[in-house]
């Protein structure tokens, strides 16, 4: 199954809803992983929907799709540790393992028996390692849907930007330290679509919670999680083949790092494949176009029942 949206300016009501920067860290609570400290925000009610951001910014991401999900779902979400809000220890081993360590304790903490994900790029992934464990039966909760936005779920297909291919270079330490502000906007810009990139006070807040606690210091560490998809490729790629429950993927077809080829490859690899394509939008779809993002999930939500 697979169906184009065109978009719409509708997002605009999104946008006037979004949190600012600083209204999302007063909302948020803190806990301990590893003796470090984790932001999380939380907030609505109702079947547990878990949020999981991408790389390299942070759960402020889903600051325009909040609100709208907000009505009808109890929220999760959380800076992954090395983002946003919470500690970015510099000699760190990062790992998706290790940030799949951090949901799955966060949510058994919290007591939850049955969650849905929604992941975005780096958080893709570690959706992809949540749903091995669940098929492994080394979860304590259930996953009773998966919703994919943008993301490299298939590395034979992804397309990182030269950015990112020096930061996981010899040099990447050096790199990321010295990124200027002005080469950070002139490459993240690139990653949205022509109908809604980033304003001004946006990318200015992109950029704080970069640089927060450090964060350029840590991102050649982070930023390994490409590899560590390569070397994991089959067993990602086989959680989402053999996954049982329901799946969609949400994909901005304007992205040049995973987006037209990345949902034609998810057409190949997965059985009955639900795909929605976004036209004009680009890598972060639910910061572009919130209003389609969420239209095309409730539509999901409500179709597979679930």
């Amino acid at each position: 199954m697979e169906q184009v949206i065109p978009g719409s300016d509708v997002a605009m009501s999104g946008r006037q809803e979004m949190f600012s920067l600083e209204a999302w860290q007063q909302a948020g609570k803190w806990f301990s992983y590893e003796g470090h400290a984790m932001f999380s925000r939380m907030g609505g009610q109702g079947v547990p929907l878990v949020l999981l951001h991408g790389f390299p910014t942070a759960s402020w991401d889903w600051s325009r799709l909040w609100p709208m999900l907000e009505r009808e779902h109890h929220l999760l979400t959380l800076d992954m540790l090395g983002f946003g809000f919470s500690d970015k220890p510099l000699h760190y081993p990062y790992s998706i393992e290790d940030q799949a360590d951090l949901i799955q304790g966060w949510i058994e903490g919290l007591g939850l028996k049955q969650v849905h994900l929604l992941g975005h790029d780096y958080g893709t992934t570690v959706v992809q390692e949540l749903l091995a464990r669940e098929q492994e039966g080394s979860l304590s909760f259930g996953i009773d849907s998966v919703c994919l936005l943008n993301g490299g779920l298939f590395p034979e297909v992804h397309h990182p930007l030269f950015i990112q291919k020096v930061l996981r270079s010899p040099f990447g330490g050096l790199i990321g330290r010295g990124l200027s502000r002005p080469v950070f906007e002139r490459n993240f810009r690139r990653l949205f679509g022509p109908r809604n990139p980033p304003g001004r006070q946006e990318m200015e807040d992109f950029w704080h919670l970069l640089n927060y606690n450090n964060g350029r210091g840590v991102l050649h560490r982070l930023i390994q999680f490409m590899e560590e998809r390569r070397c994991h490729r089959n067993r990602w790629v086989g959680a989402l083949q053999n996954a049982s429950q329901p799946m969609r993927l949400i994909s901005g077809s304007a992205d040049p790092v995973s987006g037209v080829a990345m949902a034609r490859r998810y057409r190949e690899l997965i059985p009955d494949p639900d795909v929605v394509c976004l036209r004009n939008v680009g890598h972060y779809p639910h910061f572009e176009q919130p209003w389609d993002v969420f239209s095309a999930y409730r539509a999901f939500r409500k179709a597979r029942n679930c």
